[in-house]
């Protein structure tokens, strides 16, 4: 059964006293409505965002490569009063039939394979749900998490045939995908309008170009982990093909804490070290220079020895340049 719906946003940690997470359960966390950096979702995660990107322009990043964050996962969704509370008014009132009914009682009530909800087990274990990340309904493979609910005693692992089952790595995955890096408009001198043949200085402002991070956690599992993404270049695309950029492959690496050098008063006759040169006027209308950021994506978590590697993440965004012919003066 599907689940993937949020119960609770905003607020501080409460560690272990969150519940698993799972149907009209209210998770256990302090509001905090005016700081929106941590919320727990159906399934107990956690997300701790207090270092991601922030600004009104941020925003997700494209995975470099055709990886994906996975479309379904399995985690601790109920306790057994609580499933036992989700699925007896289902039996009594929305019921598909006898045979269902009954399979159901079986599978949960009459001992094939569990009794009476595993109530003898409260305590010592959780029942687990499959669940949709929120964004993710339509992606390929979302609803391929699709065993009935099934039971962990604490400190075992997960069934073999659940791959999908949350661990260390997934909730590095999903952090990933909650990880929200600064917009990509970048400044240009000169500044929106520009000449033929004249060297356009870009660069990124470097104090919102640090590393972000987000912390995926299962409290109820006692595990996390850290997802953190830091900018490495920055890739111009002119908007045309009638235009050359500094450096040739159109790519500024980071150098120190910034990407692309400001203009300053006496390097009009510079390179610039990154930047553009456009070769015709955009008459009328606009060239649409695309900056793009990559960013490269490591993770660290419980049990896990030193950092380990995601795919780069990109984020990009147009900006209109006017392009103008030098104007000479015949004599």
């Amino acid at each position: 059964m599907i689940a993937g719906i949020t119960l609770a946003v905003s607020g501080t940690p409460a560690s272990a006293d969150i519940d698993p997470g799972g149907g009209d359960t209210e998770t256990q966390v302090n509001a905090r409505a005016d700081e929106k950096t941590l919320s727990a979702t159906a399934g107990g995660i956690v997300y701790d965002r207090s270092k991601n990107g922030k600004g009104g322009h941020a925003g997700p990043m494209t995975p470099a490569t055709d990886w994906t964050p996975p479309a379904c996962y399995y985690a601790p969704a109920f306790t057994p009063a609580q499933l036992k509370k989700k699925l007896e008014p289902i039996w009594a009132v929305d019921s598909t039939g006898p045979e269902w009914d009954l399979s159901q009682r079986n599978r949960y009530v009459n001992g094939k394979p569990y009794k009476d909800f595993n109530k003898d087990k409260s305590g010592d274990g959780y029942w687990w749900d499959s669940f949709i990340p929120e964004g993710r309904e339509s992606a390929p493979g979302a609803f391929d998490c699709d065993k009935p609910y099934f039971w962990v005693d604490k400190g075992d692992p997960p069934p073999a045939d659940t791959p999908e089952a949350v661990t260390p790595e997934i909730l590095a995955h999903l952090a990933y995908a909650e990880i929200r890096v600064p917009d990509t408009e970048v400044t240009l001198a000169p500044a929106g309008t520009t000449k033929v043949n004249l060297p356009t200085w870009a660069w990124l402002n470097g104090a919102d170009f640090k590393p972000v991070s987000v912390t995926a956690s299962v409290p109820v599992l006692d595990i996390h982990a850290t997802a953190t993404a830091e900018p490495i270049s920055l890739k111009i695309d002119p908007g045309t093909s009638d235009a050359e950029t500094y450096p040739a492959n159109g790519v500024c690496d980071l150098v120190g804490d910034k990407i692309g050098t400001p203009y300053a008063k006496g390097k009009s006759k510079e390179t610039p070290p990154c930047g553009v040169k456009y070769l015709r006027s955009s008459g009328d209308g606009t060239y649409p220079l695309k900056a793009t950021v990559t960013w490269k994506i490591h993770w660290t978590g419980t049990g896990v020895n030193g950092e380990k590697r995601l795919p780069d993440g990109e984020f990009g965004a147009e900006q209109d340049v006017v392009v103008e012919e030098v104007q000479s003066i015949n004599r």
